[in-house]
């Protein structure tokens, strides 16, 4: 389970789970923000590296599920890769 809280409650926990992932996927990739979309039931991570952005989601059930939680981490990694190669890098 990412967080045990719903809601904006979870942003930092999920902020801090993220942050981890991507400084040991790729330092130069940055979590800048998050937040939860009430209308839809999931959060939302913006991903940056220079002027590139990439913002995903993952639904409430993801980060409060302790089962899906390695399907989150796949997800996370996945999207920094996609960040790396939106700049034609993927160093």
């Amino acid at each position: 389970m990412i967080a045990q809280h719903v809601g904006e409650a979870a942003l930092p926990d999920l902020e801090a789970w993220a942050n981890a992932i991507i400084r040991s996927e790729d330092d130069t990739v940055k979590a800048v923000e998050s937040y939860h979309d009430a209308d839809s039931n999931t959060y939302v991570i913006r991903l940056t590296r220079d002027a590139r952005v990439l913002l995903f989601r993952l639904s409430e059930a993801q980060v409060h599920t302790p089962e899906r939680e390695p399907e989150c981490e796949k997800t996370l990694r996945n999207r920094v890769k996609e960040v790396r190669r939106l700049l034609g890098r993927d160093d």
